[in-house]
């Protein structure tokens, strides 16, 4: 039986000397993934290759993952069901019916588009709808997470998927925002799919699986290494419309996301940082270069062309956050302030804050005041 052209596809990738620039221009010159096969690949190594490719497959259905290959456009069918997590599979899969998705149209505009894909979740969100991606440093500040916090709830809420890269610090950030707020987020690890890292985002890991989308280039169980982490941030800068930098230092990965996005011409944004801030150095200069100002999260829903939600209805409020509520009846106070005139633990007060902040009662602006809805 011809192998698929998912298969097929994955083969060539595998094969010895073919890198993601030559794995394009072969696609790009023959059209279809058997082709280019038969045409690059000697048979003597064809069966062994195919066989590589149809455990990868086997691979991908024993963790619930779906495979993208570049230049295929459509599945090659749904008729096989996906296992559920964790499910064994008895025998091995020879056929990508089922397994296969539409490759994201977007990682086309990349010189060197990933040749496959491995995704969890709502993959079509990739392709629907405008995408934001919020990136910045893994040692944040109370700010810098704030902030990310509020962006995040702020552009899902008004419809935007909101891309990171599943790390410490504002990434995380980032994830939970779109996800407490009830809207759509997407990781893009620097793994293989089945991989949390770090180990302590395990629970966003399967929340994201489950609710968002994950997408990885690297085969599952695939760990880690120096060069993975900068090549998945090239793939966040090519899914995002619109790239919003947060606390960034001069040599942060974020840089590196933001200035991917500048070349696929994607709009970069930066939120300004104290200036004594190691944390803000790059990205208070990306903005000294002409980054777009972050003043509010109307300016980043702004710059995807959505619209503001509207003001949250009237909650019930009780126990610390009504204290807290009640203490900002007279206008917007910072933290430091609000905890002396709750006399609460600042723990307490910042627990209440984000209860209030996440159904929607009150928001957290840039420069640290709360304030009611």
């Amino acid at each position: 039986m011809a192998p698929g052209a998912a298969r097929s596809g994955i083969a060539l990738s595998l094969a010895p000397g073919i890198g993601r620039v030559r794995f394009r221009e072969l696609i790009d010159e023959y059209g279809e993934h058997q082709r280019a096969f038969e045409a690059t690949v000697p048979p003597a190594r064809r069966a062994d290759l195919l066989d590589q490719a149809s455990r990868l497959l086997d691979d991908a259905a024993r963790c619930a993952a779906r495979v993208a290959v570049y230049g295929l456009d459509a599945a090659e069918g749904e008729r096989e069901a996906l296992p559920s997590p964790g499910e064994a599979r008895g025998e091995a899969q020879t056929s990508s019916s089922g397994l296969t998705v539409p490759y994201p149209a977007r990682l086309g505009d990349l010189p060197d588009p990933p040749p496959v894909l491995f995704l969890r979740g709502h993959h079509e969100w990739l392709s629907a709808g405008p995408v934001a991606a919020i990136v910045g440093t893994r040692v944040a500040s109370a700010y810098g997470e704030r902030v990310t916090r509020e962006l995040a709830s702020q552009l899902a809420r008004a419809g935007a998927l909101v891309l990171s890269g599943m790390a410490r610090g504002i990434d995380g950030a980032a994830h939970r925002g779109a996800l407490g707020a009830g809207g759509r987020s997407g990781a893009v690890l620097g793994t293989g799919i089945d991989i949390a890292y770090p180990a302590s985002h395990r629970p966003l890991h399967a929340e994201l699986s489950d609710r968002g989308v994950v997408i990885a280039e690297q085969p599952p169980g695939e760990p880690a290494t120096g060069g993975s982490f900068p090549e998945r941030n090239r793939i966040i800068a090519a899914l995002a419309d619109l790239v919003i930098v947060v606390e960034a230092g001069r040599k942060s990965g974020a840089l590196i996301t933001a200035t991917r996005a500048l070349e696929l011409g994607r709009v970069v944004a930066a939120v300004p940082g104290q200036i004594d801030s190691p944390q803000s150095a790059g990205s208070n200069e990306l903005l000294r270069d002409g980054a777009q100002f972050i003043a509010s999260p109307a300016d980043a829903v702004a710059l995807l062309g959505l619209t503001a939600p509207p003001r949250a209805p009237a909650i019930e409020v009780t126990g610390t956050a009504r204290v807290v509520w009640d203490a900002l009846s007279r206008g917007a106070l910072d933290l430091d302030t609000l905890t002396s005139q709750t006399a609460l633990p600042a723990r307490e007060v910042m627990a209440a804050v984000t209860r209030l902040e996440m159904s929607g009662a009150v928001e957290c602006a840039l420069t640290g005041e709360v304030r009611r809805r």
